[in-house]
């Protein structure tokens, strides 16, 4: 691991140094864990954003992919 030195507003530092979970488990685990969720929801966004970007346009991708829906069968029952 690497040691960092951040900056934090004291309101905020005594928040998080009165939170029980940062009590029992210490500042950078909490740090951690807070850093790795704020990541995994940017690359949600960033995904979501993708998928947004791609159907936007409404034939979405039928242009490419419009003539598979004709390919298919369904069974008779």
């Amino acid at each position: 691991m690497k040691t960092l030195q951040i900056t934090m507003d004291e309101k905020l530092l005594a928040k998080l140094d009165a939170d029980e979970e940062t009590r029992r488990d210490g500042r950078s685990a909490v740090l951690r864990r807070a850093v790795a969720d704020y990541l995994s929801r940017r690359r949600r966004i960033t995904i979501a954003g993708a998928y947004r970007k791609t159907y936007a346009n409404k034939a979405g991708l039928a242009g490419e992919f419009g003539h598979w829906e004709d390919e298919g069968v369904w069974p008779s029952e």
